[in-house]
């Protein structure tokens, strides 16, 4: 299978770092790092930002991290036979600087079985509050030197929808850990954001401001709104091609919800099923050639798929009763599935990896409400909120690895989210 492939690639990438750094110890396992704030004004600040590289260090899968009672300044010479002593392969150590608003972040880091400095490198912003992205930075610059896969992906902004109150919702763009977050749009109730391109300088959004709901496109750095098209009923944007010239809609002009095609640039929609129920959720997958939606075909919803242009639909899944989201990423789907049917207490649902060229079917989630799964840029991580004893979280999976994670909202709800 795929998955267990790219694991073995993984494991060769590992091993044939450049033997000069000794990074990798004869009995296989991940380096060990122990990061350390070598001097700082802000002690609260340094501890945030710690903290922050441990937890990417470890969600990359890559490495894993320890604290040890040693504390070294940043000019002097470090104590090699310590670090050893004490188990740590890589030791980073971070000079933090703050002006005002300004946040700058020296760092240096350490192979201490080569005995020698391998990364020496400056960091900084011109606003301390996205510290988060520096420390991000950090992880994946320290990834990077080994040719471990990307990790990229850490860098990238999370847009989301919570719910504040009765019809009422904020817009934020956060990082990942949810560490990060800047409201973007709040009053009145904005739904679904969905990022309009790569660059992650626009999204789309539902907006009931109106009454009637509209499809709006914002620019996050200019503020620039434009209205896309309205609809009676509802309107989602669900996908946007990898181009960025055509949007998957769900709309519902004539009461039943249907997926439809629309051009950016000639402002047309196509619309793609004419089922006499329910259609949402459309996602494009091989090369935006064919769309993958979710359906109530079967009398319950499931996962479907159609190709664009040519008649006909297909069914995805035949595991569970209720399948009700799912992600796309090339020939992989992650869909969620409800896996109990409790009328009056709560449900759990469990997301699931599939392939639409093969039978490969994997459970990716165990406990709780798990739902809207988004896969990464490089299909190798899906993010998702999951609900548990009340508490909206971020969930994140990293599917080569076989590790979750997950990130509390402190207040609010969370609604949708995309990155």
């Amino acid at each position: 299978m795929r998955i267990i492939l790219l694991t073995i690639i993984f494991i060769t990438n590992m091993l044939a770092i450049d033997a000069t750094m000794e990074i990798i110890k004869k009995n296989q396992t991940l380096p060990m790092v122990y990061v350390d704030i070598a001097s700082s004004t802000d002690i609260k600040l340094s501890k945030k930002i710690k903290k922050v590289i441990d937890q990417d260090l470890l969600v990359s899968g890559h490495f894993l991290t320890k604290d040890i009672d040693y504390h070294q300044d940043f000019n002097d010479n470090i104590n090699y036979v310590t670090l050893q002593k004490n188990d740590i392969d890589l030791f980073l150590n971070i000079d933090i600087i703050t002006v005002n608003e300004k946040l700058l972040l020296n760092i240096k880091l350490y192979d201490i079985n080569a005995n020698k400095l391998i990364l020496n490198k400056v960091f900084n912003t011109t606003s301390k509050v996205r510290y988060p992205f520096l420390a991000h930075k950090i992880a994946i610059s320290i990834n990077d030197i080994f040719d471990a896969p990307s990790i990229d992906w850490m860098d990238k902004f999370v847009i989301f929808s919570k719910y504040t109150g009765a019809k009422k919702s904020e817009i934020i763009i956060a990082d990942y850990t949810l560490t990060y977050q800047k409201i973007i749009i709040k009053g009145g109730l904005n739904i679904f954001p969905k990022w309009a391109n790569s660059n992650q300088d626009s999204f789309y959004f539902t907006s009931y401001a109106s009454g009637i709901p509209v499809l709006k496109k914002q620019n996050i750095y200019t503020g620039k709104k434009e209205i896309i098209t309205k609809s009676e009923g509802m309107i989602v944007c669900s996908d946007v091609s990898s181009d960025g010239t055509k949007l998957l809609l769900t709309m519902a002009p004539n009461s039943q919800p249907d997926i439809y095609l629309y051009n950016i640039n000639e402002k047309i929609k196509t619309r793609l099923t004419k089922y006499k129920g329910i259609d949402v959720g459309g996602s494009f997958v091989e090369n935006d050639t064919k769309v993958v939606f979710v359906s109530d075909r079967l009398k319950y919803p499931n996962i479907f798929a159609k190709t664009i242009g040519k008649r006909g639909i297909e069914r995805l899944v035949y595991h569970g009763k209720n399948n009700s989201a799912c992600t796309t990423y090339k020939n992989y789907i992650v869909y969620s599935s409800r896996e109990t049917n409790n009328e009056f207490g709560s449900n759990s649902f469990n997301l699931y990896l599939i392939s639409t060229t093969s039978d490969f079917i994997r459970r990716l989630t165990t406990t709780g409400l798990n739902q809207f799964p988004k896969f990464s840029s490089d299909g190798e991580t899906v993010l998702f909120i999951k609900r548990y004893e009340g508490k909206s979280y971020l969930g994140l999976t990293r599917l080569n690895y076989n590790k979750s994670f997950i990130f509390p909202l402190k207040s609010g709800k969370l609604q949708s989210i995309d990155w």
